[in-house]
C-alpha cells in the first residue's frame, strides 16, 4: 500500500490577509478568503503556504480593467463660472465708461484733441482699466472725476479676476492636455513638438514658462511698435519707447497715441500686453520660488537623522522607522506634503481596506469595485 499523505487541518480565517510567514515559530499566521470563497461565500477554508499568493485572475478581467484605465482619463478643467463672469464684467465695465464718456463728451479734456466719441471713449476705458495713466484724456469737472475714482476702484477688482480665473483656466486646460499627451502614447507622439515639459514632474518646466511669456512680451513690444511707427509716425526709438512704457503699465504721459486708428488698436493690444506682461512677471516668481525648493529640499536630504527627528518620524511609536515613515517624514520636512494631505489620503485607504488590517487585498479590491458597479435597482432595494 502506498502511505496515505497527511490531511492539512483546516484553520478558521480572519477578515484581512497577513504577511508572508515569519521565521518565528509558536504564532498562528492569519490567511486571506481567496477569490473562490469570496465568490462562494466560503471564508472557512485556508490557503495552503504553497498556494500562489493572488487568486489568478482571467484574461476577461485583466482587459475589463485595461479598458476602464482607458476610457476613464482624467476630466478634463470645466470652464469655471468666473470665466464667463469676467466676460460679462468686462462688456458690462467697457459699455458703462463709453455710455458716460459719449454722454458727457464736455466733462473729459484731451490733450490731442477728439477722435471720434466711441472710440475716445474705448481708449479711455482700457487705458485705464490696464492703470497705464497716459494723460492724454483726463475728466475735467467734478462728476467726472467722481465717476473716475469709481471707475478706477472696480477696474482693480476686475483685473485680480482677469488674472485669477480666465488665465488660470487656461493653463488648467494647458496642464490636462499635457497630462493627457503624457499618459497616451500615441497622443505624445502627436503632440510632444507641442509641449517642452519635465516628463518625470509631468509639467512644464518653469524655465520654458518664463522663456515663452518673455518671447510673448517681446512680441507684444515688437507689435506695438511697427503700429507706432506706421500709424502715429515715430521714430523707432520713441516707437519701441512708448511700447515698452505701455505694456510695463509705466505711461510716463510724454507720449500717447493720438490718432484714430492708434488708439483703435491700442484698445486690444494694451488688454492684451499687460496680461502678458503680469504672467511672465508670476513666471519669473515662480522660477525664483522653484530654486529656493529645490535648495531646500537638496539641504534636507543631505543632513543625516537626528535623535529628535528619529522620534518624530516614528508614528506609531514602536521603537523604529520604516521606509515609508521615513519617506513621509522627509517629504513634509521639504514641504511636499501637509498633514492635511495625508489624512485624506488615509482615509481614501481606509476605505478601501474593508478588513480594517492596515493592508488592501485583492479581494477587498474586488469587493469595492463589486459594489461600486452594483445596479441602481438592487441598491435601491437595499436602502429600502
Amino acid at each position: 500500500r502506498r502511505p496515505r499523505r497527511p490531511v492539512p487541518r483546516l484553520r478558521p480565517s480572519v477578515p484581512c490577509s497577513s504577511s508572508p510567514p515569519s521565521d518565528e515559530e509558536g504564532q498562528p499566521q492569519p490567511t486571506t478568503p481567496s477569490l473562490f470563497n469570496l465568490i462562494s461565500g466560503r471564508t472557512n477554508l485556508h490557503r495552503s503556504r504553497t498556494a500562489p499568493a493572488m487568486a489568478p485572475l482571467s484574461a476577461a478581467v485583466l482587459a475589463a480593467s485595461a479598458q476602464a484605465d482607458h476610457q476613464n482619463p482624467p476630466p478634463p478643467p470645466r470652464r469655471p463660472a468666473i470665466v464667463l463672469h469676467a466676460f460679462l464684467f468686462l462688456l458690462a465695465y467697457l459699455g458703462l465708461g463709453v455710455s458716460f464718456y459719449a454722454a458727457f463728451p464736455a466733462n473729459f479734456t484731451s490733450s490731442a484733441g477728439p477722435t471720434h466719441p466711441v472710440v475716445d471713449a474705448l481708449y479711455f476705458c482700457i487705458v485705464t482699466l490696464c492703470t497705464i495713466g497716459y494723460g492724454d484724456i483726463t475728466p475735467a469737472s467734478p462728476a467726472a472725476k467722481l465717476f473716475a475714482i469709481s471707475f478706477v476702484l472696480i477696474g482693480f477688482g476686475f483685473v485680480d479676476i482677469l488674472l485669477s480665473g480666465m488665465v488660470s483656466y487656461v493653463l488648467d486646460l494647458q496642464e490636462h492636455l499635457l497630462i493627457t499627451a503624457i499618459k497616451n502614447p500615441r497622443s505624445a507622439r502627436k503632440h510632444r513638438h507641442n509641449y517642452i515639459f519635465d516628463i518625470k514632474k509631468g509639467r512644464m518646466r518653469v524655465r520654458m514658462k518664463v522663456a515663452l511669456a518673455l518671447g510673448v512680451v517681446a512680441i507684444c513690444v515688437g507689435i506695438g511698435a511697427t503700429v507706432l511707427r506706421k500709424v502715429e509716425n515715430m521714430g523707432w526709438l520713441d516707437a519701441v519707447y512708448l511700447a515698452v512704457m505701455s505694456v510695463t503699465t509705466v505711461g510716463y504721459g510724454d507720449h500717447a497715441f493720438r490718432t484714430l486708428q492708434g488708439r483703435l488698436f491700442a484698445s486690444g493690444w494694451l488688454l492684451v500686453s499687460t496680461l502678458a506682461v503680469a504672467r511672465a512677471f508670476l513666471y519669473l516668481a515662480e522660477m525664483r520660488i522653484d530654486k529656493r525648493h529645490r535648495a531646500m529640499a537638496n539641504w534636507v536630504l543631505s543632513r543625516d537623522m537626528t535623535v529628535s527627528e528619529f522620534l518624530a518620524a516614528d508614528i506609531d511609536n514602536n521603537g523604529y522607522v520604516t521606509k515609508s515613515e521615513f519617506v513621509v517624514y522627509k517629504l513634509k520636512e521639504m514641504g511636499k506634503i501637509s498633514d492635511k494631505d495625508i489624512k485624506m489620503i488615509v482615509e481614501q485607504f481606509q476605505r478601501l481596506d474593508s478588513g480594517n488590517c492596515g493592508k488592501i487585498t485583492l479581494s477587498d479590491l474586488l469587493q469595492s469595485h463589486h459594489l461600486g458597479h452594483e445596479p441602481r435597482d438592487m441598491k435601491r432595494g437595499k436602502n429600502s
